[in-house]
Formats: C-alpha cells, structure tokens, sequence
C-alpha cells in the first residue's frame, strides 16, 4: 500500500524520476524465461496465448516460435518487443534489463510481429495492410509524424500507451541514446512530442481492464515491480498532460472520477 508514497508530491520531470526510483529497479528476467512467464501472464481464460497482435488460437509451447515459419498467420506465436529492441541499440540477448523486460514484451503473431518490425506505434488509414484482430499497417494519419506505423486495435491501445510511460519511466537513466520517432532522445520528456498527444490519447481513450491490471500483478510476482501507469493511469497526464504543474496524490485519479461523474 505504500509502493508509490515516494512520488506524491511531485508533477513533470520530478515525478517521472521519482517513479523511477521506485520501478526502476526489479528482479532480471533471462529472454528465455519469457516462454514460461507468458504462461503466467498472458494466458486467456480459455488457457489459450492472449496475443494482441492477431485473433489466433495459439497453445503454449506447440506453437512457440521454434526459428523456422511465420510465412502467415496463425502458425506460430514468439517474442515481442512492443518497443523494438533496435531503438535501444541492443543486439546481445540478455546484457539490459529491457530486453527481457515483461512490461513491453508480449507473445504475439510471428508473422504480423515482422510485419510491424521496428516501426512506432500510431494511426493509419482504412486503406492500410490489415490483419486478423483488425490491427494495421501504413502510413501516419496522425499530426506530427509521416512515416510508418502500426496500429493495435482499440481495445489495446491504452495497454500498448501504458507500456510506454512505463519504459521512458522505468529506462530513464538510458533513454538519451535510445532512436525512433516516437522518442525525444532526452530524460524528459522522453517521448517526442506527437507521440505523447497520441499516447496521451489512447490512455483516456482506452481505459485500464481487467486483463491488464491481472497483467501487472502477474508481472509483479515475477520481477517485483510495477507498472504504475497502470495502477494509476492518471499519472501520465501529471507527468505530460493537462494535469502538468500540478501535485500528485494517491487519491488523484478517484477525485477525478468524482468530479467527473458529478459533473455527468
């Protein structure tokens, strides 16, 4: 109950480094632990691979990602790095803590993981390549950025925004030379300007589920940290939004919820 009283008090810049403290620091995963950990963290109810990437119907271990495959979907499931491992300039296995960190690694489609590649997060046309679940392929339609992207359905966008306060949060003492166009190359903000409206968006848009937070307790038991953004979603607008300047509190996104719904 006391995981985030280090970082009331604080908004912007020092938030994010006071957070830091305290989840940047957790119990160091191998990359082949992940197969196992999945089990535990991304198992649906139906005891199926949770992969937000495609609607196949994937078993652990039968359809793993063995090195050979992945010509379409639904063969096989591996690895995601949702924030590609070449933005933080890693190429050994197992040498960071962010390449086998399980708050941004996920089980996903082979096929459609080396479709999306190392390309940003964002929003595209209907005219975009399309996959199974609906996620998509093509170039930005989002203001500020005209490149590539690639765009998870709406019931995981807030999940996949989340993901990313937490590694500009959880890496910001290594962010300054990690490249993409979704980073500002700095501490803070740590996210380039049009992607903190984007992601910003998608974390109201996209509330926390239930999945996600039986997610972040999942992850907790194995690396002893948290996610805080989304034990408290509300923090990103304190740290890059319209809450900037002002003191967090713990009890900050249940005031805003009253007065939110006073105000309905």
């Amino acid at each position: 109950t006391n995981y985030y009283n280090a970082a009331v008090g604080y908004t912007e810049a020092a938030l994010k480094t006071k957070l830091f403290s305290i989840v940047g620091s957790h119990t160091k995963r191998t990359y082949s632990n992940l197969w196992t950990d999945f089990q535990t963290t991304d198992k649906r109810a139906d005891g199926k691979v949770w992969d937000m990437y495609s609607n196949c119907s994937f078993t652990f271990g039968t359809h793993q990602d063995s090195g050979s495959g992945g010509t379409s979907e639904c063969q096989y499931y591996n690895r995601e790095h949702s924030m590609p491992k070449n933005w933080f300039n890693e190429t050994k296995e197992d040498t960071t803590y962010m390449y086998s960190d399980l708050f941004h690694l996920y089980p996903t489609d082979k096929y459609v993981n080396n479709q999306r590649g190392n390309y940003p997060f964002g929003e595209t046309s209907s005219t975009a390549t399309t996959y199974g679940n609906g996620s998509k392929l093509g170039n930005s339609t989002f203001a500020g950025y005209t490149g590539t992207v690639f765009e998870p359905i709406d019931e995981y966008k807030g999940d996949f925004a989340r993901t990313y306060f937490y590694m500009v949060t959880a890496y910001e003492n290594r962010i300054n030379s990690w490249i993409s166009g979704q980073l500002a190359g700095n501490k803070y903000p740590g996210l380039s300007n049009w992607s903190i409206s984007l992601l910003l968006k998608w974390n109201a848009q996209d509330p926390v589920s239930t999945k996600e937070t039986n997610r972040n307790n999942a992850v907790y038991g194995i690396q002893k940290n948290r996610n805080p953004f989304i034990d408290h979603p509300e923090l990103a607008e304190y740290i890059w939004g319209n809450k900037k300047g002002t003191p967090w509190s713990l009890t900050a996104g249940i005031d805003e919820l009253k007065v939110e719904f006073t105000l309905s």
